[in-house]
């Protein structure tokens, strides 16, 4: 019975995070319409939804220990929910880079989102402490016991195979949203989430398989274990790599070999239409 308290406690935190977020994206859109610095807004809002409900996820993975079954249908279930409410939103800072790459934006514009995204990332790293002290659930409270700390290092493997293991997940990642016009728009949320769910299923044993640099600084950067430099060698570096490797498979080695781009260039990397932010 405890288990399933706390789960229905995760699940209605969860909500709350989503519901809270969803509402201070509108109020902004509301109040500042048509401006273009309100994307920024939007970058911070969504970052933190992201990084927020994440924490809570691990919390219930690691602390609780969910069957598999349950933590992946779950990981599916806020994947589809983050992607319908993102509002163009990035909130990964390697998505940014393949924007900039792109021409989807400028450079000051994908530094600053990267920046919001950071920032953001530290935000739901300060504030989740501050929800589990209130103690909602046994789970809650014994995380607040322990003070709000990681047991172990995220990283279950070498560092260079768990590198590689952000490196593949990022590449899939990137490789798989750059091809999303190919497949029916109401499917594209569905497929995404989809990805996520099976690569968190194929390296969330050895890494988290976070492949978003922004998430990890807020999620498993706080771990001990090993140092700052390993971990942004693995949450970092990895990423980036497995995003340029499929930018240059994609916008590179593939149309040098059929004459064809296989991303049309009024594509952004979501699958969108491009709009060039300032």
């Amino acid at each position: 019975m405890a288990e399933v308290a706390d789960l229905a406690v995760s699940l209605s935190l969860l909500l709350v995070i989503v519901v809270f977020s969803e509402v201070a994206r509108r109020t902004a859109l509301y109040i500042f319409p048509n401006r273009n610095w309100i994307i920024y807004v939007l970058e911070l809002i969504s970052t933190f939804q992201l990084c927020a409900c994440t924490h809570e996820l691990k919390l219930l993975a690691e602390v609780r220990g969910l069957e598999p079954q349950i933590a992946l249908t779950l990981t599916y279930l806020i994947s589809v929910v983050h992607a319908l409410s993102f509002h163009g939103a990035i909130c990964n800072p390697s998505g940014a880079l393949e924007q900039l790459w792109r021409g989807a934006l400028t450079r000051g514009c994908a530094l600053t989102r990267i920046s919001c995204q950071l920032i953001a990332a530290v935000a739901a790293r300060r504030v989740m402490p501050h929800v589990w002290a209130l103690a909602l659930s046994d789970l809650h409270a014994q995380h607040s016991a322990a003070g709000f700390k990681c047991v172990n290092s995220p990283v279950n493997a070498p560092l260079l195979q768990a590198a590689a293991v952000e490196l593949s997940c990022a590449f899939v990642m990137h490789s798989a949203v750059s091809n999303l016009e190919k497949v029916e728009e109401k499917y594209r949320v569905p497929v995404v989430a989809a990805v996520i769910t099976t690569l968190v299923y194929a390296g969330g044993h050895l890494t988290g398989a976070v492949f978003n640099p922004a998430l990890a600084f807020s999620v498993q950067f706080p771990c001990p274990g090993n140092s700052f430099a390993e971990y942004s060698f693995v949450y970092w570096i990895g990423p980036i790599l497995g995003m340029t490797g499929s930018l240059l498979l994609f916008d590179q080695v593939i149309p040098a070999i059929s004459g064809k781009r296989t991303i049309p260039k009024h594509l952004n990397s979501n699958g969108l239409k491009r709009k060039k932010m300032k």
